[in-house]
C-alpha cells in the first residue's frame, strides 16, 4: 500500500520524513531532544525546518479518531496541541521481507511547554503540585463545560507551559475522548475519579523516583483536585436565588467569573410566580476573559494568567501617568511602547529560550516587589530588569531547548 498523508495545511517537509523506518528506530538526524512524557505509544519530537512537531505511533483508526477530535477541540478554542496530519500505509523497505507499521499522528509541538515530570528534575514539593493541581482542574472544567468526556484524565496526557507563576494546561492526549451532545453528570465524576486515581499514582511514582518531597502528602492533594473541581464547576454553573432588592448580585456573580478569568455569554434569569423572588444561572461560559481584554487592547497573545497580570500593570501605569481620562487603547499602546516591550527587548538572545516575553515580564514584576521590599521603597521596573537579567535569568533552566 503506498504512503497516504492527510493533513491540515500541510507541511511539505512532512514527507521527507523515514516513514518506512519503525518510529523507535529515528535517529537524531530527525529527533530533537525535547522533554517526552510517560506514553502508551512510540513518540518522537521531530525538527523540520523551523517547525517541531509530535509524531505518535497508533492504529489507523485512533489515529483518524484523535485527529479529527483534536480539530474540534481547536475550533472550539480549548487548549489542546494543534493537529497536523495522519500517516498512513507505512511500510519497512524490506523488498519481499517488508512489513507493515502502525499509523502516525503528527500533532504541532507546544512551544515553551513541558510534561509535568520535567518540572521535578531537581524535586519538588506540594506547592509546585498545588500549582499543576489548579491547572489541570482549570482544564478538566472547561472541557466538561465543552461536553467533552476524556476518559484518561492524567498528569501525562497535559502538557503545562508557566502562567505567571503559576501554569496552564493544555490536552495532549485525546485518544480515549469524546464529544457528547450533553455531558452528563455521571461522565463528570467517572472522569473525577479516573482523574484522583491517576494523579494519585503519579505523585506516588514521583516520590518513589525522589523527584517529590516524599512529606507531600499524596491523599490530600487528590482530595483538593476534586473539592477544586466541584468548587469550581458550582461556580460556573449553580443557580443562585436572591429577592428583587438585592438585583447587584448579578453583577456581583459576573464579577465573580470575570475574576476567575471566565466571561458569561449568556446568563437565565427566571422570577417566581409572585414575582419577587430571582433566580440566575450562567448558561454559556467561555474562558479567557483576561486574555481577549488584554489582546483587544494590545494585540498581544498570551496565557489568561498572564493577561491578567499585564492588565494590572497596565492599570498602575495608567494611575502612575494619571491618564484614568485618556482613551484606554491610546494608554495600552503608550504603555506597550513605554514599557513592556523595552522590557521584554532586554532579555539577551541566549536566554529567550528560557521565558516566554510574557512570563519574563511577570518575573520582572515579581523580582520588583522583592528589590523594593529591601530597598523600602518602590525600585524602577528598568532597574529591576536589569538585576533580573543579571543575577536570576542566568540560573533559569530553559523551557524551550529549541528555536521555535
Amino acid at each position: 500500500m503506498a504512503l497516504h498523508l492527510v493533513a491540515s495545511r500541510p507541511d511539505p517537509a512532512l514527507v521527507t520524513l523515514p516513514w518506512g523506518t519503525p518510529l523507535e528506530e529515528w535517529g537524531p538526524e530527525h529527533v530533537v531532544p525535547l522533554p517526552r512524557g510517560i506514553s502508551r505509544h512510540v513518540v518522537r519530537i521531530v525538527r523540520l525546518r523551523k517547525a517541531t512537531y509530535a509524531v505518535k505511533e497508533t492504529s489507523e483508526e485512533a489515529a483518524f479518531t484523535e485527529y479529527r477530535l483534536l480539530r474540534d477541540l481547536g475550533r472550539m478554542g480549548l487548549p489542546a496541541v494543534v493537529p497536523k496530519a495522519v500517516v498512513t500505509g507505512r511500510t519497512t523497505a524490506a523488498g519481499d521481507d517488508s512489513e507493515d507499521l502502525p499509523a502516525a499522528l503528527v500533532t504541532e509541538h507546544l512551544t515553551f511547554s513541558l510534561p509535568y515530570r520535567s518540572l521535578f528534575t531537581h524535586g519538588g514539593d506540594v506547592e509546585n503540585v498545588d500549582k499543576l493541581i489548579d491547572a489541570l482542574v482549570v482544564l478538566l472544567v472547561r472541557l466538561h463545560l465543552a461536553d467533552f468526556y476524556w476518559g484518561d484524565v492524567s498528569l501525562s496526557n497535559v502538557l503545562f507551559r508557566r502562567a505567571a507563576g503559576g501554569f496552564a494546561a493544555y490536552l495532549v492526549d485525546a485518544e480515549t475522548g469524546e464529544l457528547q451532545p450533553r455531558l452528563s453528570a455521571g461522565m463528570r465524576e467517572h472522569d473525577l475519579t479516573v482523574a484522583t486515581e491517576n494523579v494519585f499514582a503519579e505523585l506516588l511514582d514521583l516520590q518513589a523516583g525522589r523527584q517529590l518531597d516524599e512529606e507531600v502528602p499524596a491523599h490530600d492533594v487528590i482530595t483538593q483536585l476534586s473539592e477544586r473541581y466541584h468548587a469550581l464547576w458550582a461556580e460556573l454553573t449553580d443557580v443562585e436565588e436572591f429577592g428583587l432588592d438585592e438585583m447587584w448580585r448579578v453583577e456581583q456573580r459576573i464579577e465573580r467569573l470575570n475574576d476567575l478569568g471566565f466571561d458569561v455569554d449568556e446568563l437565565d434569569i427566571v422570577t417566581d410566580i409572585g414575582g419577587d423572588r430571582v433566580q440566575i444561572q450562567p448558561k454559556v461560559v467561555e474562558a479567557g476573559h483576561h486574555f481577549r481584554e488584554l489582546q483587544a487592547l494590545t494585540g498581544l497573545y498570551v496565557e489568561d494568567a498572564q493577561a491578567r497580570r499585564l492588565l494590572n500593570d497596565l492599570a498602575a501605569f495608567t494611575a502612575h501617568h494619571d491618564l484614568g481620562g485618556e482613551d484606554r487603547a491610546v494608554v495600552a499602546a503608550r504603555w506597550l511602547t513605554e514599557v513592556y516591550e523595552p522590557i521584554t527587548a532586554m532579555v539577551p538572545p541566549d536566554q529567550r529560550r528560557k521565558l516566554t516575553p510574557a512570563e519574563f515580564f511577570h518575573e520582572v514584576l515579581v523580582h520588583r516587589w522583592y528589590l523594593s521590599e529591601q530597598a523600602g521603597h518602590e525600585v524602577d521596573i528598568f532597574d529591576c530588569a536589569r538585576s533580573y537579567v543579571a543575577d536570576v535569568l542566568p540560573e533559569r533552566p530553559e523551557d524551550q531547548p529549541v528555536e521555535a
